[in-house]
């Protein structure tokens, strides 16, 4: 009897034992191995639901591939987009799956010819994008056409400077630490010459931001300056004695009677200066306070 193998992977049952066959309800065999690269797939992103709509979306939109060309009205082709995105958004949820898959259906019907012509047609931003790339190529040819130059002239340049500092130190009376050093300024001041300023890379796509500008950035709205702030002092009326303040806490010994500050409030950001001022602030309010002349005030006031 011949071994058992797996069709597609050719696997039999003598290299690896443990072969398992399953048969799907066509009477077809696949090792479980073949099943799983068939009908799995590693996951892209983290949320399943994402990786859902992705899969559903790209397999809607091989058939619903109109372009905006192929629509009279900018409002035609917008209530298009929508009705793909309700059926991406149906069959994601699980929404009136039944209806949504016959809609698509009668889209295949009636669309039939235009949907295998527009698998082999490019829209006006794909033929945009494309010319973009080409001439982003050239530019990076002509950028390497440069370079190769300069760097053909500075390996001539070597020769010649090469066999001019041997024909110096062959034929001259000079000193031959000074002859090598004024051939390494040379050589240095050539290098400089050749020298160009590298072009800024623009992105791989070749779009071009900001042509109108040189910075590449919009220009900085001027915005209108007001007036200078100018610090004035709260006044506070505390209808007594006027309270201490920050410095006098501590000269006049208002302190001295108070649980120091150790080092685990200071960690938390507590200063015993804080509560000590408010409660000398509440204390002191309204001790000079008379209802009778505060209700005339404001009897004054209304009328």
């Amino acid at each position: 009897m011949e071994d058992q193998a797996c069709p597609r992977c050719k696997t039999t049952k003598y290299r690896n034992p443990s072969l398992k066959l399953l048969v799907n309800v066509c009477g077809h065999t696949l090792c479980e191995s073949c099943v799983d690269l068939l009908f799995l797939k590693v996951q892209l992103y983290e949320d399943a639901a994402v990786e859902k709509e992705v899969d559903i979306r790209k397999r809607i939109l091989r058939d619903f591939n109109k372009k905006e060309e192929d629509f009279a009205t900018q409002r035609e082709y917008d209530d298009y987009l929508e009705e793909v995105e309700d059926i991406i958004f149906n069959l994601s949820n699980n929404i009136d799956v039944v209806e949504t898959n016959k809609r698509i259906e009668q889209y295949k019907r009636e669309n039939k010819e235009l949907i295998q012509k527009n698998k082999h047609k490019w829209g006006k931003k794909e033929n945009e994008l494309e010319e973009l790339l080409e001439q982003e190529k050239l530019e990076q040819e002509e950028k390497r056409q440069e370079m190769a130059k300069l760097e053909l002239e500075l390996q001539k340049k070597k020769v010649q400077q090469k066999e001019a500092l041997i024909d110096e130190l062959m034929f001259s009376e000079g000193d031959a630490k000074s002859i090598v050093q004024t051939f390494a300024s040379n050589v240095q001041a050539t290098k400089e010459e050749l020298k160009v300023a590298p072009k800024a890379t623009g992105f791989s796509s070749g779009i071009k931001f900001s042509q109108q500008s040189s910075s590449g950035f919009l220009p900085v709205p001027k915005i209108e300056e007001g007036p200078k702030y100018k610090y004035v002092p709260i006044s506070q009326d505390f209808e007594g004695p006027t309270p201490p303040n920050w410095t006098d806490l501590k000269s006049k010994g208002f302190l001295s009677n108070v649980r120091p500050t150790n080092d685990m409030d200071k960690a938390s950001g507590f200063e015993v200066s804080v509560p000590c001022l408010r409660a000398l602030q509440e204390a002191m309010s309204c001790l000079y306070h008379n209802p009778k002349t505060h209700r005339k005030e404001q009897v004054a006031e209304t009328s």
